[in-house]
């Protein structure tokens, strides 16, 4: 499971499964589930991420982990127009 957040779009989207989605569907305005070409649910996007969560904290808890990976985003380098 993947967690990725785009601050420039305040868009969280949460991955459950690689794949590539081939049909989408808004749940409830901002929240559209993506699915895979079996119906199977691979991942949702939460539009305006930060009105449904609080993004400063992530708490995992019971979880059967085999490997947490944290990245931070990384910055683009600064371009010198010339």
């Amino acid at each position: 499971m993947i967690f990725q957040y785009h601050a420039e779009t305040d868009m969280l989207y949460i991955e459950f499964a690689p794949g590539i989605s081939t049909e989408s569907e808004e749940i409830i305005p901002g929240i559209v589930a993506d699915f895979d070409e079996n119906k199977r649910l691979i991942g949702i996007e939460f539009e305006d991420a930060g009105k449904f969560a609080d993004l400063s904290r992530l708490e995992i808890s019971s979880l059967p982990i085999a490997d947490l990976i944290m990245r931070r985003p990384v910055e683009s380098p600064i371009q010198i127009a010339a």
